[in-house]
């Protein structure tokens, strides 16, 4: 078979992976409807063991007894229904990016096509993976919705033929840097969502609005902030490897292992803004919207390095493919 065909059954599972990312999508949003419609107290009860105090011989000793319970939320349709279309999209999505670097003899993530594929896909597979660790699936609406936004344009705007490797790209730290650099901004996602909803449910706990009352069935605030923290921390460990990595490469390819060139700032920038993010919350006490809106940042900066650099700052890392 041909690189052509390969590049053409690529795209047509892409444009199959986005159909049903859009029917996820509307699933994940009719189930923030239907939990807005749900009653608190609509929990299966799961029980929890805590202490009552006694007496022996004039000693208080803790008993335990199951006497308590503690709410659970029991999925609703739209859910189930939404996190299985997300598994067959990415599925699909995973096939589509397999078969571009199997036209192209190599790993898919040369030039901003591919890695519009290879990022979402990393990303949506991250949301899956994590779900064994905590239920995120209130993320859906988010992730299935950035995802579709990412392929959109890498389809639309960004897609290129195969064609084969610049020079300096033919070295195996493309497939280390680059693939830890997603992994990376996969978690900087991930924990970008948990801090928007953070804020949202900071505003509704205030009680400075009322509605979204869908929000009474996640984590509050803190619990939020407290998972993108661990989220993020993952993210940043991946990132100081893509850093160091990236050094290293430059100077197997150039020569030197730093030139203040745009994509190495803002490398380094996006690294910054998330040591601070770390080291401010963990020494310095930073709680609440202020960590959130870091974060936020953070990840706002990982953006606008994969767009803005990538298309408008010309230097070593200009390989856009357009």
């Amino acid at each position: 078979m041909t690189s052509a065909a390969l590049a053409s059954y690529s795209l047509t599972a892409v444009y199959s992976a986005m159909g049903v990312y859009l029917f996820a999508f509307i699933a994940f949003t009719l189930d923030l409807a239907k939990r807005s419609a749900e009653s608190p107290l609509a929990v299966v009860a799961s029980p929890v063991r805590v202490g009552q105090m006694s007496r022996v011989g004039g000693t208080a000793v803790l008993d335990r007894a199951p006497v308590a319970t503690a709410p659970v939320r029991r999925p609703n349709r739209f859910e189930r229904a939404a996190f299985a279309l997300t598994i067959l999209a990415w599925v699909l999505h995973v096939v589509g990016t397999v078969l571009r670097g199997v036209a192209a003899h190599r790993v898919p993530w040369a030039n901003m096509f591919e890695f519009s594929l290879t990022a979402s896909a990393i990303i949506v597979g991250v949301f899956i993976a994590v779900q064994a660790w905590q239920n995120l699936r209130f993320l859906g609406a988010y992730i299935t919705g950035f995802s579709l936004i990412v392929l959109g344009f890498g389809t639309v705007g960004f897609y290129v033929n195969v064609v084969p490797l610049p020079p300096a790209l033919q070295s195996y730290w493309l497939v280390i840097h680059v693939f830890v650099a997603t992994l990376g901004t996969a978690f900087f996602a991930i924990g970008a969502g948990l801090s928007l909803v953070q804020l949202i449910q900071t505003r509704r706990e205030a009680k400075q609005f009322s509605g979204l009352k869908f929000l009474d069935t996640m984590p509050d605030a803190e619990k939020l902030e407290t998972l993108a923290y661990r989220v993020i921390v993952v993210g940043f460990v991946f990132w100081t490897f893509t850093l160091m990595a990236g050094a290293i490469w430059a100077e197997h390819a150039w020569g030197r292992y730093w030139g203040w060139d745009t994509k190495e700032v803002w490398t380094f920038i996006i690294w910054t803004i998330f040591a601070g993010y770390i080291h401010a919350r963990a020494t310095r006490g930073w709680r609440g919207s202020r960590s959130a809106y870091l974060a936020i940042v953070g990840f706002a900066a990982v953006m606008f390095n994969f767009t803005i650099v990538n298309l408008f700052f010309k230097g070593l890392h200009a390989y856009s493919g357009l």
